[in-house]
């Protein structure tokens, strides 16, 4: 399949650090694709740092969907991150609504907490908007944490049996989604770090265990969001496509480890040609 789609990223835009848009536009260039964005937020920064500020871009959203429907614009792909609003929400069901076609890609990555907890300022309220997003995407990738809030069990848990994975799978596939990829879970059988999933079109659960580095970097959930993308447009089923976005991952944090200065993330423009290897 041909590796040039109209792609739309939903997410915040960082002034400084390599997150969310920054992240991922990138990425879905080099892969070949025709990449856009709509901005959630500018963040002045990766909130790593501690200091930060955001501006909430809730409203040239609706202003620039408008003029999108007015040009007719199209897209192949769309795919969101962090929102600033619960009325973004509404904003991007109602866009994808209107960009329903045969072949169009969803994936919703729910970003509202990690290790167990919720972000600062993430409520239920949230937690239920969210809900209402993922019910009309192809493929969400909650991490644990998300995904657990989402399903409404196992709260707090960092670390599941196969089972227990299986039926937060099974409750997540009860809120719409097609397709689930719960990244950065540990298997309370082996002890290993895992990614859990579900495919829609083979109707399969899959296990994927990973080698856990010990390093923190902020945006490479989105980097991993970005290369599965790139991957089911190009063709591939979903399990080898979160193989190799796990695989670019393992490379990406390998080579940025003894970086000092961590909060920026991953200098993803340096390290482009490991989407070639």
């Amino acid at each position: 399949m041909e590796n040039n789609k109209n792609i739309l990223i939903i997410n915040d835009m960082p002034g400084y650090g390599k997150v969310a848009l920054a992240a991922m536009l990138p990425i879905l260039s080099n892969m070949g694709h025709s990449v856009y964005n709509l901005p959630t937020a500018l963040v002045s920064n990766t909130l790593d740092y501690g200091k930060f500020t955001i501006l909430d871009t809730t409203d040239y959203m609706v202003k620039a969907i408008e003029v999108w429907k007015q040009l007719g614009f199209q897209f192949d792909c769309i795919t969101t991150g962090f929102l600033a609003s619960a009325a973004q929400v509404g904003i991007i069901r109602d866009f994808i609504a209107s960009q329903k076609k045969e072949g169009l890609l969803v994936m919703t990555d729910p970003i509202m907490g990690d290790d167990g907890k919720l972000y600062n300022g993430v409520t239920e309220e949230t937690v239920g908007n969210m809900r209402r997003l993922i019910g009309v995407a192809d493929v969400i990738v909650p991490n644990l944490t998300e995904a657990e809030f989402l399903s409404g069990i196992y709260q707090g848990e960092e670390a599941l049996s196969q089972s227990q994975a299986k039926e937060v799978v099974d409750r997540l596939r009860g809120l719409g989604p097609r397709s689930v990829v719960v990244t950065s879970g540990v298997s309370k059988e082996s002890g290993s770090h895992v990614v859990w999933g579900y495919d829609h079109r083979s109707g399969e659960y899959f296990t994927i265990p990973y080698r856990f580095i010990r390093v923190h970097f902020p945006g490479t959930g989105d980097m991993f969001s970005a290369v599965l993308v790139g991957e089911l447009l190009a063709g591939s089923p979903l399990r080898p496509a979160v193989k190799r976005a796990m695989d670019v991952l393992e490379k990406l944090i390998f080579l940025e480890q003894d970086e000092i200065e961590k909060n920026k993330g991953i200098r993803i423009e340096k390290f482009l040609s490991v989407l070639k290897e």
